[in-house]
Order: C-alpha cells, then sequence, then structure tokens
C-alpha cells in the first residue's frame, strides 16, 4: 500500500515521502520473511529510484530509501547487489548514496557483500581520480574504511564464511592502490572531516596491505598520522588509526618500525596527558586508544618503551607525571610477561611520583600501587615503602583541593581494604606489617582502616590455621607484659571491658589446659569420669576455639586415664547428644541453638587429642579398633566444620603414629584407605578457588601419614638417583672456594654423592673404589695455601671419573648454571693467580665466539634490564636509606676481565665498551687511551652513550658526562667530527638536577679551549650563554662570580659579531646593577664593563666606560646614564 501510494503520487512532498520510506524499512526489516519475491522486487526497484531520482544530495530523503536497501540486501543481496551495480557502471561517477549504500550493506551483511568486494574495488579505483568534490571524497574514503573493516571480520571468522578459501592477498593489489590515492592526495586535504575520514580508512587498510608495501609506507605513513594531532582537534580517529597501523607493522615484523619510534614515543605522551573528560565520551576513547599503543609497542621495543616512561616520570609537571603514570599502570597490567624483568627498576623508579605533593598525581600512584599489588611488585625488596604510601594517606587530615585530601584518602581506604580482601599473594606482606603502623601517632587517622584490614587478614590465617599467623610475642618476654598492659588499658576501650576481662579472658586462655593437666594427676576414676562428663556437656560446641580447648583437655586427661577417657567418649557418641531432642539426661539445655555437626565435631578432634596424648605403648593397640572405627563413620560428611575436624583428627593420629614407630615396630594397616579419604575431600573441592582450608590441611595430614613409611623404607625400593649430574655440577666449583672450610666440605660430599650412585648400580654397601677413595687425600691439600698446590689438587679432582656418561651433560649443564648465576664469584677468581684454572676456563670459553657471543649477550641483558642498586631502609622505625648494589649486576660488572675473549668482534663492539664502562664508572679512566689508540670507534661509542645521558640513574649520567668532558679535551673529537655532538650535549647537562653533573658539563665546555682551541670563541659564546641569567640570580655570590666571568669571557670575543650581539644583549642587565645593592655586584658590574666597552664598537662609549667606570671610585650614576644615551642617540644611525 505504501509502495503504491508513492508510485501514484510522485510529486509529494519530501517530508512525506520519507515517512512512507521509513515506514516501509520497518515492515521489510520485521517481515521480510512473509513478504512474496515479486513484492521484494519491486520493493527494491522502488527504493533505488527514490534514492537517485535526484542528482543533488538530500540526506533525509535519499537515506531513508538506501535503509530500505540495506535491510532488504540482509536477506535477498543478490538481487540488491544485481541493482546497486546497475547505477556503479566503470567510468561514471556514482551517485553520493549509491557509494553509501555499499558502505553499509558491507557492515551488515559481512558474509554476503565480501564475495562482491573485489569486482566493487575494482570499479571503484578509476573513480576515485573523477571525484573532485569533498563529499564525494568522503564517502568513497567512508567506504573503503567500510569495506576493509569487513573484509577483516570475515577473514577472523573463515570457519562461519560460506567461502574459506578467500585470503587476505585476494585484496591487497586492490587496497595498496586505493590507499596510494587516499593517502598522497586526500590526506591532505583542507577540510578537517576529509583528513579523520582519510586517516580512519588508511588504519583499516594497513591491514590488508602486502608486508612489503606496508614496511616501505611506514616511514612515510607514520609522520603523517602523527602531524594530524596539530591539525585536528579530534583526536580518537586519529588514535585509533595510529593504533592499527602500529598493530599492523607488528604483526608483521616491521624492520623500520624502529626508526619511527622516538617520534611515536613523544607523540602519544603527549596524547596521554592530555586530561580525560568523562563527559566527552571521544577524549575517554582517546585515551583507551593510546594506552593500546604504547601495549603495542611494549611487545616489540620493551627496554626502550619502559625507559621512556621512567625518564618521564622524573618531569615534576603534573600532568607529564599523570600521564606516564597511566601508561605504567597500564603495562603492568597488560604485558606482565615482558615487565617481569623491570620490577625492581620499577619500584626504584616509581618513589618520585610518590613524593610528588599534588593530590592527583598521588591518586594515579594508588592506582600504579594497586596494579602492582595484583602482579607481585609488593613482595619484592622495597614494596614495604608502597606498602606504607597507602596507609600514609589514608592517615590524610581533610583539606581544600581540586582533588580532596578526604577523597585521596578514602581511595587509600578502598585499596587497602582491595588489597587485603582480593590480593591473596598480599597476606603475608601486610601481616603483620599492618601492625607496626598502628601506634605511631602520624598513622592514627588510619586505624580504622588498618583494624579493618588485620581484622580481615588475622582471620583468614587463624581459620586456615596458617603457621605466620603465630607472632612471637615470646621474645625477651613481650606476652605477659603485652596483656598486662592490654588489662589497665581495658576502661579506655570501653567501660564494661575491665569487667570482662577478669572474667571471660583468663579462663578462655588456661580453663581447658588446667583441667586436662589436673585430670592427669587425679587417681579417682570416678572424679575423672564425672569431669569428663562435665565438660562435653557444657561446652560452647558451636566456638572453633572452645572445641579445640575441650579437645585439648580431654586429650592431656588420657595420658593418664586411656581406658576412662575412651570409654567416656564412646558413651557420649551413643547419648541423646547428637539427636534433636530437648535435652539429654535432663541435663543440656537449649540443644536445638546448636548444630549436632558441631558436637560431632568435638568429639573427633577429642579422638585425635587422645591419640597425641596417650602413652605410645597403649595407644598403637587401640588406634583402629577404639579410635578410627569412632571416626570413620563419619567420612563421608558434606559439613566444612565436621571435615576439617576429621583432617586435623587423622593429622593428629599420624602424628602420633610417627612417635611410636620410632620406638616399636607397626604396621598402620589404614594408611592407604586414610590417605584416599583425605584426597577425596580433596577432590570435592571447587577447582577454581581456594575457599577454605580444607587442601592445605589435607596435604599437611598426607605428610603425616607418609612419615612412617618414609622411616622404615628401604634402599631397594628406592627410585633412581636422577639428579647426581646437576648436584656434582653445583658441588664442583665449591672446591675452589675462597674459604677452606667451604673447600673441604665441598669434597666430602662429593664423596658421599659418588657412593650413592654406587649403590645405585648395584655395589655392596662395603664395596671400596678405588677412584672415589682417591678424593678424602685431596682434603688436606685444598687447606694448604700455596697456589701451585691447589691448582694441582683441583686437576686431580677432575681425574675422578665416577660419573657416568649419561649424567655428564646434566653435570656440566648445572656446572655452566652456576658460573651464570654466580659470574661475581667466578669472576673473583679469575682476578687473582690462586684460580688460574678459572681463568683457563673462560679463555676456553672465549675462544669460541659462538658461545662467547652468547656469553656476552647475557652479561648485556643483565646489565640493561637490572636495577644497579636499591635504597634499602636501614629500620622500619627511621626514613634513612642506603644505596645497596643489586646482586646480578654487580656479579655482571666483574666481567671487566674480557681479554679472555679473543674475538675481535666482541672486543671491539662499543655497545658492549659502553654498558660495562657505564656500569662500573670506569669511562674517565680509559678516555685518554680511547681518544689516542680507538679513533675509528669513538663514533659509535659516543652514539651508544647519549641515551645514558638522561638516564634515570645519577651515578650513570656523572659518568658519561665526565668521559664526554673528557673527550673534549683532546683534538680528535673535531677530527671525528663529533665536536658539536659532544657540545650539543654538554649544554643540555647544565640545567641537570645533579650538580655534579652540572659542574662536569661547564669544565667539559672549557676543555674545548685545549682539544680544539679554533673552536674556543664557540665555547665563550655557549659559556656566555650560560652565565648570562646567572647574572640576575637572587644569590649575591652568584651573581658577581656570573658578571665577572663575562667580563672574563669578552675578552677572546673582541671582533666577532655574534660575541658583539651577546655583548648588546646583557648591556641593560649590567647598567641596572651599577646601581646593585650589593657593593661587590657593582665592582664585578664596572670590571665587565670596562673590559665589553672595546666589543661594543663605539670608540665614545669605550672611553666614557674607561674613564668613569673604576672600582674603587664613587660612580654619579644619573649623569653617567644620561651623558650614554646622549652617545647612543647620536650614534643611532651607526649599528652599534
Amino acid at each position: 500500500m505504501c509502495q503504491d501510494y508513492l508510485t501514484k503520487h510522485p510529486k509529494l512532498v519530501v517530508s512525506h515521502r520519507v515517512v512512507i520510506l521509513q515506514t516501509i524499512e520497518l515492515i521489510v526489516g520485521s517481515r521480510i520473511e512473509e513478504i512474496s519475491y515479486p513484492r521484494i522486487k519491486s520493493i527494491i526497484s522502488l527504493a533505488s529510484d527514490e534514492m537517485t531520482r535526484s542528482k543533488e544530495v538530500v540526506p533525509d530523503w535519499q537515506q531513508a530509501a538506501s535503509n530500505i536497501l540495506v535491510a532488504v540486501g540482509n536477506k535477498h543481496i543478490n538481487d540488491i547487489m544485481e541493482e546497486i551495480l546497475s547505477k556503479f557502471q566503470p567510468g561514471v561517477l556514482p551517485h553520493f548514496f549509491v557509494v553509501q549504500t555499499l558502505a553499509s550493506l558491507s557492515d551488515s551483511n559481512v558474509y554476503g557483500m565480501v564475495p562482491f568486494l573485489n569486482a566493487v574495488l575494482g570499479t571503484m579505483l578509476p573513480m576515485l581520480c573523477m571525484a573532485k568534490q569533498d563529499n564525494m571524497k568522503w564517502v568513497f574514503s567512508s567506504a573503503l574504511c567500510h569495506f576493509s573493516d569487513s573484509i577483516l571480520e570475515y577473514l577472523a571468522n573463515l570457519d562461519k564464511a560460506p567461502d574459506p578459501t578467500v585470503r587476505k592477498d585476494t585484496f591487497s593489489s586492490e587496497i595498496y592502490a586505493a590507499y596510494d590515492i587516499l593517502f598522497n592526495n586526500w590526506l591532505q586535504s583542507r577540510e578537517p572531516k576529509i583528513r579523520l575520514t582519510v586517516a580512519e580508512a588508511v588504519g583499516s587498510m594497513s591491514h590488508l596491505m602486502a608486508s612489503d608495501k606496508l614496511e616501505e609506507q611506514i616511514p612515510k605513513l607514520i609522520p603523517a598520522m602523527l602531524s594530524l594531532y596539530k591539525k585536528n582537534s579530534e583526536h580518537y580517529i586519529i588514535s585509533k588509526s595510529l593504533c592499527q597501523v602500529l598493530d599492523a607493522s607488528v604483526n608483521m615484523g616491521s624492520r623500520v618500525l624502529e626508526t619511527q619510534l622516538d617520534s611515536l614515543l613523544v607523540a602519544l605522551h603527549q596524547q596521554v596527558c592530555c586530561p580525560i573528560d568523562y563527559s566527552n565520551p571521544p577524549t575517554v576513547k582517546n585515551h583507551n586508544e593510546v594506552l593500546r599503543c604504547f601495549s603495542l609497542l611494549a611487545n616489540s621495543f620493551p627496554d626502550r618503551l619502559v625507559m621512556f616512561v621512567l625518564q618521564k616520570l622524573e618531569n615534576s609537571n603534573e600532568r607529564s607525571r599523570m600521564g606516564s603514570l597511566a601508561v605504567l599502570r597500564h603495562l603492568i597490567n597488560s604485558s606482565t610477561s615482558m615487565m617481569e624483568t623491570k620490577k625492581l627498576l620499577i619500584l626504584a623508579s616509581i618513589r618520585q611520583p610518590m613524593a610528588d605533593h599534588s593530590n592527583k598525581v598521588k591518586k594515579r600512584v594508588v592506582q600504579v600501587i594497586s596494579a602492582m599489588a595484583h602482579h607481585g611488585y609488593l613482595e619484592l625488596e622495597g614494596g614495604d615503602l608502597l606498602v606504607r604510601f597507602i596507609v600514609q594517606h589514608c592517615a590524610l587530615p581533610d583539606t581544600i583541593q581540586e582533588v580532596t585530601n578526604e577523597a585521596l584518602r578514602t581511595m587509600c581506604d578502598n585499596t587497602l581494604h582491595l588489597l587485603t580482601t582480593t590480593v591473596g599473594r598480599l597476606a603475608d606482606v601486610l601481616w603483620p606489617m599492618l601492625l607496626y603502623y598502628l601506634t605511631p601517632p602520624q598513622f592514627s587517622n588510619a586505624t580504622s582502616p588498618l583494624c579493618k584490614s588485620l581484622i580481615v587478614l588475622g582471620s583468614k590465617k587463624r581459620n586456615n590455621q596458617e603457621a605466620s599467623f603465630n607472632i612471637d610475642f615470646t621474645h625477651r618476654g613481650h606476652g605477659a607484659p603485652s596483656l598486662s598492659l592490654l588489662s589497665v588499658l581495658s576502661v579506655n576501650i570501653h567501660p564494661s571491658a575491665d569487667i570482662l576481662w577478669e572474667k571471660e579472658i583468663p579462663p578462655l586462655l588456661f580453663l581447658y589446659q588446667c583441667i586436662g593437666v589436673t585430670l592427669q594427676q587425679c587417681y579417682n576414676k570416678e572424679v575423672v569420669k564425672k569431669q569428663l562428663q562435665e565438660i562435653l556437656l557444657t561446652a560452647r560446641h558451636s566456638d572453633t576455639i572452645e572445641r579445640e580447648g575441650v579437645a585439648m583437655g580431654i586429650g592431656l586427661c588420657a595420658n593418664s586415664h586411656l581406658e576412662g577417657t575412651l570409654a567416656k567418649l564412646d558413651e557420649f557418641g551413643k547419648s541423646d547428644a547428637f539427636k534433636k531432642s530437648p535435652s539429654i539426661f535432663n541435663l543440656l539445655k537449649e540443644r536445638n541453638d546448636v548444630e549436632i555437626e558441631k558436637v560431632k565435631s568435638t568429639l573427633i578432634l577429642c579422638y585425635g587429642q587422645v591419640a597425641l596424648n596417650a602413652p605410645p605403648e597403649q595407644i598403637l593397640n587401640r588406634i583402629d579398633h577404639d579410635i578410627l572405627r569412632c571416626i570413620s563413620k563419619h567420612f563421608n560428611t558434606k559439613d566444612l566444620t565436621m571435615k576439617l575436624s576429621l583432617i586435623q583428627s587423622v593429622g593428629l593420629i599420624a602424628k602420633a603414629i610417627s612417635e611410636c614407630v620410632k620406638r616399636q615396630g607397626y604396621v598402620f594397616s589404614r594408611k592407604q584407605e586414610l590417605i584416599a579419604v583425605m584426597l577425596d575431600f580433596i577432590k570435592a573441592e571447587p577447582a577454581d578457588t581456594l575457599r577454605t582450608p580444607v587442601r592445605h590441611l589435607v596435604m599437611t595430614t598426607c605428610a603425616n601419614l607418609m612419615y612412617p613409611s618414609l622411616i622404615t623404607v628401604r634402599s631397594s625400593n628406592m627410585v633412581s638417583f636422577h639428579n647426581l649430574g646437576a648436584l656434582l655440577g653445583r658441588l664442583s666449583p665449591r672446591c675452589s672456594d675462597p674459604h677452606p672450610a667451604v673447600r673441604t666440605a665441598a669434597v666430602d660430599c662429593i664423596y658421599t654423592l659418588l657412593y650413592i650412585q654406587l649403590r645405585y648400580e648395584g655395589f655392596s654397601l662395603d664395596y671400596k673404589d678405588e677412584a672415589v677413595e682417591s678424593l678424602p687425600p685431596l682434603k688436606e691439600k685444598l687447606e694448604n695455601p700455596d697456589h701451585s698446590v691447589l691448582y694441582k689438587t683441583c686437576s686431580d679432582l677432575t681425574k675422578v671419573s665416577s660419573v657416568p656418561s649419561s649424567k655428564a651433560t646434566s653435570c656440566l649443564k648445572s656446572y655452566l648454571t652456576f658460573i651464570f648465576s654466580n659470574i661475581k664469584f667466578v669472576f673473583f677468581c679469575v682476578s687473582v693467580c690462586l684460580f688460574s684454572w678459572t681463568s683457563e676456563m673462560w679463555m676456553a670459553l672465549g675462544a669460541d665466539p659462538i658461545i662467547a657471543s652468547q656469553i656476552m649477550e647475557m652479561v648485556m641483558e643483565k646489565l640493561v634490564v637490572m636495577a644497579p642498586y636499591v635504597d634499602r631502609k636501614e629500620s622500619m622505625m627511621r626514613a634513612v636509606t642506603t644505596k645497596v648494589a643489586t646482586n646480578q649486576p654487580l656479579a655482571v660488572s666483574h666481567t671487566r676481565h674480557c681479554q679472555h675473549f679473543r674475538h675481535p668482534v666482541l672486543i671491539m663492539n662499543p655497545h658492549i665498551i659502553c654498558r660495562m664502562c657505564v656500569t662500573l664508572g670506569m669511562f674517565v679512566f680509559s678516555c685518554r687511551a680511547m681518544a689516542k689508540h680507538a679513533g675509528p670507534r669513538l663514533p659509535s661509542i659516543v652514539e651508544c652513550l647519549c641515551p645514558c645521558l638522561n638516564n634515570i640513574y645519577e651515578c650513570q649520567r656523572i659518568t658519561v658526562t665526565a668521559f664526554f668532558s673528557e673527550l673534549l679535551n683532546h683534538h680528535v673529537v673535531t677530527e671525528l667530527l663529533l665536536m658539536d655532538v659532544l657540545m650539543n650535549n654538554m649544554m643540555e647537562r647544565i640545567s641537570d638536577p645533579c650538580c655534579t653533573v652540572r659542574m662536569l658539563s661547564v669544565r667539559g665546555l672549557g676543555n674545548i679551549a685545549v682539544g680544539s682551541p679554533e673552536k674556543v670563541l664557540l665555547s665563550d659564546i655557549v659559556m656566555y650563554k650560560y652565565c648570562t641569567p646567572h647574572a640576575l640570580s637572587d644569590n649575591d655570590d652568584i651573581r658577581c662570580a656570573s658578571i665577572l666571568l663575562l667580563g672574563n669571557l669578552s675578552k677572546f670575543g673582541s671582533g666577532e659579531p655574534v660575541f658583539k650581539d651577546q655583548i648588546h644583549n646583557v648591556l641593560v642587565s649590567l647598567l641596572l646593577h651599577l646601581v646593585d645593592p650589593n657593593p661587590q655586584v657593582v665592582k664585578a658590574c664596572k670590571y665587565a664593563m670596562r673590559v665589553c666597552a672595546p666589543v661594543v664598537g663605539s670608540d665614545q662609549i669605550t672611553a666614557m666606560f674607561q674613564n668613569h667606570l673604576h672600582e674603587d671610585k664613587s660612580l654619579h650614576y644619573g649623569e653617567f646614564i644620561n651623558d650614554l644615551t646622549k652617545y647612543l642617540v647620536r650614534l643611532s644611525h651607526t649599528p652599534i
């Protein structure tokens, strides 16, 4: 009916036509299955005609018609494409909405459209050159973006696709041809909307381009994408497209991507530092896309990326730090494996932003700490400082800021609670550390969150019966005084606490044990029986601690009354206590309030304690019949409390048996049955979570059950001695240990291990092997301090050949593992002639280029990724820290004995030389030798060292600056064209936060006068520029010294135009300082102006300065300025 109406009224106004077309779309979308095929054909024809009737673009009308075609295309794609392609002919620019419809169809029906796209692209490519209007460029770019996304989705789901043979290279040539036009022509459009659409299309198309083509385009594509950030206010599309390009580049393993890394990192860091407006979704999306870019780069360049981010953390700018922290948090969460080796470095670097005064920065720091906690950082050395940071900010007072202290405090409260309740691995870090923060006054405001966390941690550890729950308060008698102090303070806690303390605490701590010990000494069996009855009937079985106390008391009683105790337990187990009745023997009250399972749990624990405490000579005969018989009927329970009691009780029984079998023989016939029950308890636990302590208790109990078997096990049942080679490989180097006692102990161990091996091979216990027996005499020689004796003895050790050939490989592997993990020790051996055999070993390794390369690669890796030192706190309560070298870099640094690595490539590798010298701080000593003998290598060495000038470690910046400073002392830098590079680096270091670095950079600029006299003027100008700002310093001494230096430098610049410009720039400042409040500054100023006068270029002014500006004479400042002004006006027509 709608279709007929439109046909009968061709001149209907557009707004009415739109409504009718939208109605048709709605019907087609919901009822297309019910529409006949002829009607479908007529609808397609109508919609196509409506869409293209007007050559001009009428968005509402033509979009409504296009939507009908898209809706029909979901079911009848072939008929739709037949109609659309009839209006998409080669050589003719199509209607705007024909292209738009093709794009929409590729989105709505991926599997139907992709088979047509190769032909569509072939027809479209010539049209791109015909498109001159902006709207056509926009629609073609948008269509190419949609086509690329559809192809990628099709390829990602080939298992669902109608044609699984489709491959990326099917479209690569057409996509690249389209990319060439879009990138080279349209991306530079003046219209922002077109630029963004083209950028979006290029990002999607990059995944479909051939790898070699993309590699070729990366050096042009990435800079062009980065330049769009400056040309457009909307950045989300640019970041999204850049992310797609990086993803494609990383996936194909691009080699040229690294050349763009520096510019990428700078641009992305600027973007991540932009404020996020959560009311403006594009800013949030842009931030997320930028973080994704960082993740992609981290996969290919982890070391450079992490160092870049950590260096940016040093910048005190709030926005820069917040952005850097956001990136660091993202990398910690998303690139776990890559960050594993950099944990110590990150721990050291996070301390700078922790000291920031901005609460906004601190909030980001808290988020980073939370991420670090989930990935194992807080367990490392230095992690306690991060916990302290959280607690410290839980104690903040209220303030009014953009981010208030209250908001930061609340965030830290929540973070501490989150770490306590969700990060299980932190339990041993936080307990009992958090206890230390309860008493210092600066943390008093944090008492509430601290207590909440401690309650959670303590309860969990106590319920799980973890050994770490127990805190040794008995050390130096702390326990009793602590309890006494709490007793005194009880009234301060609560008015009723004093009474509660007097009545409740002592019984809970001592009552049941006292009763048990007392009953041990009682000889009246009737009294014992009555007291046991009283304990079992009146106990609060629902309380965990009281159940254990009852069991302990009854167990102690069994030590003297085993027969009567077992009889009472058996009687209690058969009584009405385990039936749901109002009373037992009219003695129990309110039994319905007590769960029967809790009473059973008490009884089960009692049997375990009886087994543990009963006399060893009596209990073994009662285990099976009287104890296991009574508890085994509860093995099928589902109740958690009973399960835990059963596991504990079986463990106690196993302990009792373990103690007994040491003294008498006993075959524990039900051991396998009990182990099977324990394993069934584990199987019943959920596999994905650790909600209960069942697993831990079962493992402990199984260990106790196995212990009696381990005691009586015979050697004939033992497995083959597989780890002989590994053990010998680790012990052998200890035979040359610097300490004599260690050397002899190592020989004893090897002697024992070799005889164990012989026993496995079937030799009798009294068999003596000649080679092995040659070891004990060597021990005396190893105690001899003479070097030659020790060397010969170590050589004799190697002749002991009892190691089977099958074990030799593992022995050598373990030996080399020892070397690589103990480099500090091995190179200590190399450094003294006492251990020349080790030196020979390294010479042998270094003679092989492949092995030597692998060793040096390992050394370089350790030096690059490991932090050279950590700040270690001397005390929990003192803030003083000491820099302590980390073990591996300290050990690796001993590879300075690399003369043993003879391969010339290794010796002259500038990366190795630079890294080793930076770590050791020995550049200054080798600089002169390098300048004389290693000239051709210096450019490479300087290039390798330049990045180290931005290192976060002050000691390494000092080393490199000192080297560059000393290098400027030699003329070779001019011959090698290194002068500008070195001088620019020295200029940058002038503003270094480290005073020593600044001093060395100034010294280096001064050294130019020695090494390159022809460059002295340039050096003076640089120094002059450095001194000029300091002439305005607030410090009188600095101001005076800078002005004097200005005057002295001007002696070298006479007649040079550049130097004359510098004098003109500072002249006004010098005139003002003639009336400086400090007399010494005035004198310095007069001196500088007299010396500078010839450079000004006026004889009259020179004479005036020489006559009036004497240090010891007073100056009429007003007259002087008037006369000077007249000279300047008079000479204004001549450049001064």
